[in-house]
């Protein structure tokens, strides 16, 4: 038997439960990864509360939870080639991360070898948000000579947007909280509060208004980006769905470049990125650490253990 996280019903952090359940095995073309952490992200919880949201990804209950992991390869079914028992590996099994094992098949769950130099805890959390964050940025191409406003700017995904904004060469503004505007000044951005009269506050930093933007969590940052003077084909969102403003870039992680997490990476290894991980959970205390995520007020990732 080994150990995994599961909900019977659609609910908040309440209905998840540490299981004991039969212990999983590679069959031919997968691999067994002993999972050692498991990065959280808001469609996690947002596929375990709604109905709606799990039947988008072919999800129904009972169903294990998580996305992203990071560990070990200990076993390797016939037929499965790229990996050997031993590696280090991180990745996506949608449906079934935060378990003692999951079984993958490459390359229909994605699935990369761990670079030397990078902790299991900060390589849990790169395929989700650092996917959806080059998606992001791919999508407005921001450079030298761009002031790029983000939206959600201390989140999972907005902590590596910064980041990538500012290499790429951009001067960055980031919408937060007044308490996490430090962090992001830490990070290389110019803080701005969220909320009613947000064009006005930029404006106020850059009189010249922006020149790209990216919306990480709903509307209000690519409509303040439309009044500040940005074109809509260098505003994009993520969040937004059909909601998005008129002519503005609706994206996700499916469409960040092939090399996304190489870039990403190597200027981790390089000391040119940085992972802020707010906090990490043993996985008995599963339902604490999605508590803390699913308030929006993390500035950086939650990590659950394993």
């Amino acid at each position: 038997m080994s150990r995994a996280v599961v909900y019977e019903t659609f609910g908040g952090p309440e209905v998840l439960e540490l299981r004991e359940v039969p212990e999983p095995h590679a069959g031919p073309g997968e691999v067994r990864v002993r999972v050692t952490a498991a990065g959280l992200n808001p469609m996690d919880w947002g596929i375990a509360s709604r109905p709606e949201a799990a039947a988008r990804f072919g999800i129904t209950v009972p169903s294990g939870f998580g996305s992203d992991l990071a560990g070990v390869i200990d076993e390797v079914g016939d037929g499965a080639t790229g990996f050997a028992v031993g590696d280090r590996v991180y990745g996506g099994a949608l449906g079934r991360a935060i378990a003692d094992f999951a079984v993958v098949r490459p390359p229909a769950d994605p699935l990369w070898h761990t670079p030397e130099g990078i902790s299991d805890q900060v390589a849990s959390t790169l395929p989700v948000a650092g996917l959806t964050a080059a998606a992001a940025l791919a999508a407005i191409g921001p450079g030298p000579g761009d002031t790029v406003l983000i939206g959600g700017a201390a989140g999972g995904v907005g902590v590596f947007a910064v980041q990538l904004a500012r290499l790429a060469g951009a001067t960055v503004i980031g919408t937060a909280s007044p308490g996490t505007f430090e962090f992001l000044r830490q990070l290389g951005a110019e803080p701005v509060a969220y909320g009613a009269g947000l064009a006005d506050r930029v404006r106020a930093l850059e009189p010249g208004g922006v020149t790209a933007a990216t919306d990480l969590f709903g509307t209000e940052t690519a409509e303040a980006a439309l009044a500040l003077g940005a074109a809509p084909e260098r505003i994009s969102t993520v969040a937004a769905g059909p909601n998005s403003p008129g002519g503005v870039r609706a994206t996700g992680a499916i469409d960040a470049p092939a090399d996304a997490l190489k870039q990403i990476t190597d200027a981790i290894l390089a000391g040119k990125l940085t992972v802020p991980i707010a906090a990490a959970f043993p996985v008995e205390k599963i339902r604490d650490a999605v508590t803390l995520q699913a308030g929006r007020h993390v500035h950086g990732k939650v990590v659950v253990t394993l």
